[in-house]
């Protein structure tokens, strides 16, 4: 024998239900989120140091005389104060390698200098084979 309980239904879901959870989401991650635009992000070319000075220097009495290389704002190089390009530095390594690679060489930069220029003139020297390179400081 069989009971009849009464019509069945067929199972709706509950669109109210879902509609206001979604509406609640929805107000969480706007309030949860910032709206502001970033500017467009600007690549760092240059770090913002003002480098140190030294509070004392050492100097090796009869050192050789060291090879300056100094770099100013702009990053021109200039070799015992007379300026050259980069291929002109090149040939004066290359020259003084050839002479005494174990010749001092110091580096001079203006505290304006753009790090990325002292690191060229840096892997100039190394690349020709100068290990004694040194970074002058004013005191």
């Amino acid at each position: 024998m069989r009971i009849d309980l009464g019509h069945e239904e067929a199972p709706e879901i509950g669109l109210i239900a879902l509609i206001d959870c979604i509406f609640f989401l929805l107000m969480f991650f706007m309030v949860a989120t910032s709206f502001r635009q970033d500017e467009a992000p600007k690549p760092e070319k240059e770090l913002p140091v003002l480098l140190p000075a030294a509070q004392a220097s050492l100097e090796a009495p009869g050192a050789a005389a060291p090879l300056v290389l100094a770099i100013d704002r702009q990053g021109r190089v200039y070799v015992d104060g007379s300026r050259v390009t980069v291929q002109g530095l090149h040939d004066v390594l290359k020259r003084e390698a050839a002479r005494n690679a174990q010749r001092p060489v110091r580096i001079d930069g203006d505290e304006q200098t753009p790090y990325q220029h002292i690191v060229h003139v840096l892997d100039l020297c190394q690349f020709e084979g100068f290990t004694r390179i040194s970074l002058h400081t004013r005191q």
